[in-house]
């Protein structure tokens, strides 16, 4: 592990999913989920940033639960979140997952304070409004890229829109079942495609591969953040992006990119490809018990990256290709 003086640090944390219920289980009630818990966790997560002072943080997902829709409780959930974010002055990029689709609609994300990309430098929003991609640059010859990972989706949009009947006939082409949250097959790749998933639109897709061409050419090192894991061996398949195969090989043809950070898959998970790029999905803090942590603080130096985890979030280095 590298002791000097790192260049620029900053915090991660995903799946917050906080409710003001009681303990609850996950889809298939196989694993207990500590909803009002978690703003404690996220509590210690900000007193140890406090101290740290990281130059900003990377909230990767799922910020609140889906079942404050069902109690009419959404508005009330994310301002007591937002609130403990607020206690520490580090700004926040904040990612959307398939949780802040079950209590907003898009355009309601698009106009909250869950929308970040107004952090980032000028110029780096994507284009097309609708789509919530952005990048900024926190020091020289580094850039982080947000990735809208539920662009092409079932959530979110009007059933009678496009996007929704287009994101509709691709899933089911794959997954046959009449709940589309439960997958099409036991094991393998295939089991992705669910409702709970999404993927990247061929627009935010092209945009991406101009960002990362410029960051090739100014010897930029790029990480990019998604709520949804885009490489098989870093994640359990139920949680892959629906098209990772047609964004994997776009990181693969740029030097810049480093590293891709997601949540989604609340067991986390990691792979180094044979390019030397790091694939890492966070810990989920909905499921971890009240006597741990899921967070981490990572430190960034001129040939790799350090995180520092907490609770069940590992220590990792991710030495740069």
């Amino acid at each position: 592990m590298d002791c000097s003086h790192p260049l620029f640090t900053f915090g991660v944390i995903a799946d917050i999913q906080y409710a003001d219920i009681d303990d609850g289980f996950n889809f298939k009630r196989t694993r207990k989920r500590y909803y009002r818990n978690s703003l404690n966790l996220l509590h210690n997560a900000q007193e140890r940033w406090a101290l740290l002072k990281p130059c900003f943080i990377l909230q990767l997902g799922d910020i609140i639960d889906g079942v404050n829709q069902k109690y009419n409780a959404s508005d009330q959930a994310l301002e007591t979140v937002l609130k403990e974010f607020s206690s520490n002055p580090s700004k926040v990029h904040h990612v959307w997952g398939n949780h802040e689709f079950y209590n907003f609609s898009r355009d309601t994300l698009l106009h909250s304070n869950l929308n970040s990309s107004s952090l980032c430098n000028q110029g780096g929003v994507h284009n097309t409004g609708a789509i919530y991609a952005y990048h900024f640059s926190p020091s020289p010859k580094f850039r982080f890229v947000v990735l809208d990972a539920y662009d092409v989706s079932l959530l979110g949009r009007e059933e009678s829109s496009a996007q929704y009947i287009n994101a509709l006939k691709l899933v089911k082409e794959h997954n046959h079942n009449e709940e589309l949250n439960n997958p099409p097959v036991p094991f393998g790749l295939e089991q992705r495609f669910v409702k709970f998933n999404g993927g990247f639109s061929k627009d935010q897709l092209d945009w991406l591969d101009g960002i990362l061409s410029l960051a090739d050419e100014k010897l930029e090192r790029v990480v990019i953040v998604s709520h949804l894991p885009v490489h098989p061996s870093s994640t359990d398949p139920i949680c892959l992006a629906w098209n990772y195969d047609e964004l994997l090989p776009i990181l693969r043809c740029h030097r810049s990119v480093v590293c891709f950070m997601a949540g989604h898959d609340h067991d986390g998970g990691y792979y180094k490809d044979d390019l030397g790029v790091h694939f890492l999905t966070l810990e989920g803090v909905i499921e971890t018990p009240p006597d741990s942590g899921a967070f981490g603080t990572v430190s960034v130096y001129e040939d790799r990256m350090v995180l520092k985890g907490n609770g069940r979030m590992f220590d990792r280095e991710f030495i740069f290709p």
